[in-house]
């Protein structure tokens, strides 16, 4: 079986394109061989920043032949049917079939479509792969109609066996496919013939190209942390940035530098953001000071000098960058010392956060006004989580946020520290955004999370307010993870607050604003409801399961977080071990009873049961378990011990399997009858206090 080599070589594929790129050719290659009819054993693909490669081994040679029978008219049907039928089928008038049916005779045709070679369908299928590509921008090039993220100059497509290799003729706009591939692009520019991948990838490597983008990175971080090392110091990690550098170049040189003593003192956070935004370095840290003193560059070159020109270059031009950070934070630094944050928080009063929310400056107002109220819940100082709301988003004025918007709230921590505000105060203005994904650290300092409670619940209420709400998969503005941020902060924090209040508490303070309309803010209490839905999603992650959420959410007091997940985590305990599932079966079986006999007599069966109408010692069980178990479990409730409520609940399984096996509830005696529908009723009743059972499946 032979193998498949595809190089398409361009000019230059930017770093952030290359890996879905090389995905795309794969799945395009392998979908349309596989669908004409070409199976293989084996593809992968990979990419420099010149080239997408293919690599497919054990091709079938010719795609096999097909063959399919086709009923068609019957017999004597007009001739335009029958003529239809044959151009159809691709078959002539005598090489039909007759075959009787139990609809009578019919014409049946018998195709058979030959296999190809697997070089006619390669040509095809790439030639449709190429003129289809889905970059996201692509390019045309001279005259031709051909489009490509950069202009393509090359095609290599082989077909390699033991015997040799063949070229798939293939011509794009005047691009002819060959064997002839390019080496590094300074060092080894010259043509290469190839024979097959393993031949292509060894020359390429001879000619100073490294071809797997993970081999590229592995080389890249080893190299730099050795320097690193060798100078004691050690490289920021940075995954992001290592997998666009290796993005940038064939054959990756890592040099160090040095960064110039009058910028050392700028804060770590702001030399690593400006020499990875603007010149793609990584940082080089001093582990025992924190400091970042070196930077490492990755070069696309050996150069006579070993590197020391282009790292002069470097350095040249990362001192001017490093001049303007640190021109940026002189200023934002005699700003607040001087005037505070006054100023800067003036400025955000010409900020528009939204027409129908007013501005920046208007919405630090609420968020101050809703901390304040927020923190007595969360035990902080309400003075403190007021303060801190107003300062924690003045950074947004500063110069160093509007050159780096990343640093914001980081630089807003600095900025209050050098202002001389508490300490509570600074952090909180770095917490506050916080957490920001699934994976991002929570704020536990009680100051931090009044005011990163405060900053998502007015999002979340002044959107809900003016109807802005997430619909399907579109969500403008990050609702979905302003409520799990929410949830994260209650929860990981252990905050007992109730949802209902703090809406009410964010929507009186945003007041009415043109384009809210009265029953937006009267409903405002239906994000409740998508705050279930979010923690539905939050829970069954944590193996939680959907119908053990919906039974804890469907009992009073659902707006309590804390209290609702405790509770839910108690019953999932309790629905995984043996108790749990044998008693559900004898509630369901109790419900199921009483809801039918409730509907045929038009009555409702909850009042009455009375033990001294008990014919069975089962009944007598059953009445005395119960009176047993409902005291506890609402005492348990009471305290919220909800693990004592379910084995309270849980020493109703015996006596309730024993009722049941032991008695037939609809007694011919009415008397008994009605007794023991009633005492149905209270098994419902006293289960009921721990969850809405009705919703657990099962």
């Amino acid at each position: 079986m032979p193998d498949l080599l595809i190089e398409l070589f361009s000019e230059e594929i930017p770093a952030r394109m290359q890996a879905r790129a090389a995905e795309d050719l794969k799945k395009r290659m392998t979908d349309g061989l596989v669908e004409a009819g070409l199976t293989y054993a084996g593809a992968h693909a990979l990419s420099t920043p010149r080239r997408l490669t293919l690599a497919m081994e054990g091709l079938l040679e010719h795609s096999p032949t097909v063959r399919e029978e086709r009923k068609g008219p019957k017999v004597g049907a007009p001739d335009k049917a029958i003529e239809g039928f044959l151009r159809g089928a691709g078959v002539t008038r005598d090489q039909l079939e007759e075959r009787d049916t139990p609809k009578g005779a019919v014409y049946f045709a018998l195709i058979e479509k030959p296999g190809r070679p697997a070089a006619e369908i390669i040509a095809e299928v790439l030639e449709g792969t190429i003129r289809n590509f889905p970059w996201s921008k692509s390019m045309r090039w001279g005259t031709g109609s051909l489009r490509w993220v950069r202009p393509l100059q090359s095609i290599v497509c082989l077909l390699s066996k033991e015997d040799g290799a063949e070229v798939v003729p293939l011509n794009i706009d005047g691009i002819a496919s060959g064997n002839i591939t390019y080496g590094h692009r300074f060092m080894a520019p010259d043509q290469i013939t190839v024979t097959g991948f393993d031949d292509y990838a060894a020359k390429l490597k001879r000619a100073h190209v490294v071809l797997d983008p993970a081999e590229r990175e592995a080389a890249i971080w080893q190299e730099a942390t050795n320097q690193a090392f060798a100078s004691g110091l050690e490289v920021v990690e940075d995954k992001g940035l290592l997998a666009e550098v290796a993005g940038l170049v064939e054959w990756p040189v890592v040099l160090m530098g040095a960064i110039d003593d009058e910028f050392l003192a700028l804060p770590p956070e702001v030399l690593q953001t400006s020499m990875k935004e603007h010149q793609k370095f990584f940082s080089v840290r001093n582990p025992k000071t924190g400091r970042i003193e070196k930077f490492i560059t990755v070069a696309n070159r050996e150069t006579a000098d070993n590197g020391a020109t282009i790292l002069a270059g470097n350095q040249k031009v990362l001192s001017a960058r490093l001049a303007d950070a640190k021109f940026f934070w002189e200023n934002d630094l005699r700003t607040v010392t001087e005037q505070g944050f006054e100023p800067w928080v003036a400025k955000l009063g010409n900020v528009t956060f939204h027409n129908k929310l007013g501005t920046q400056a208007a919405r630090i107002d609420r968020i101050a006004a809703l901390a304040r109220e927020i923190a007595p819940v969360v035990g902080a100082d309400a003075d403190l989580a007021e303060q801190a709301a107003r300062v924690a988003k003045a950074d947004l004025s500063s110069e160093m946020v509007y050159e780096f918007p990343e640093l914001q709230g980081l630089m807003g921590r600095y900025y209050a520290e050098a202002a001389g505000l508490p300490q509570d105060v600074a952090n909180a203005c770095e917490a506050h955004y916080s957490p920001l994904g699934p994976s991002d650290d929570v704020p536990s300092e009680p100051v931090s999370v009044a005011v990163a409670l405060a900053d998502k619940l007015d999002t979340l209420t002044g959107f809900w307010a003016i109807d802005e709400k997430p619909t399907g998969s579109k969500d403008p503005f990050a609702l979905r993870r302003a409520a799990l941020g929410v949830i994260r902060l209650v929860l990981e924090n252990d905050v007992r607050m109730h949802l209902n209040m703090v809406f009410g508490k964010a929507a009186e303070i945003t007041g009415k604003r043109e384009g809210a309309s009265d029953d937006a803010f009267a409903d405002v209490n239906d994000l409740r409801g998508f705050f279930h839905d979010r923690l539905k999603v939050f829970l069954r992650d944590q193996g939680i399961r959907h119908d053990v959420i919906d039974a804890c959410i469907a009992m009073d007091g659902n707006d309590d977080l804390t209290l609702l997940v405790k509770r839910a985590r108690a019953l999932e305990d309790f629905m995984a071990s043996d108790d749990g599932p044998n008693l559900l079966q004898g509630f369901k079986r109790a419900n199921n009873i009483l809801a039918q006999a409730e509907e045929k007599d038009g009555v409702e069966y909850s009042y009455g049961a009375d033990k001294k109408f008990a014919e069975d010692d089962s009944e007598i069980a059953l009445f005395d378990a119960l009176a047993q178990s409902e005291g506890a479990i609402s005492s348990a409730i009471e305290t919220e011990d909800f693990a004592a409520a379910m084995g309270s609940m849980a020493a109703l399984r015996a006596p309730v399997d024993a009722f049941f096996e032991a008695v037939q509830v609809n007694s011919d005696n009415e008397v008994v009858r009605r007794n023991r529908l009633n005492l149905l009723s209270q098994i419902r009743k006293v289960c009921g206090q721990v969850a809405d059972l009705t919703r657990i499946e099962g």
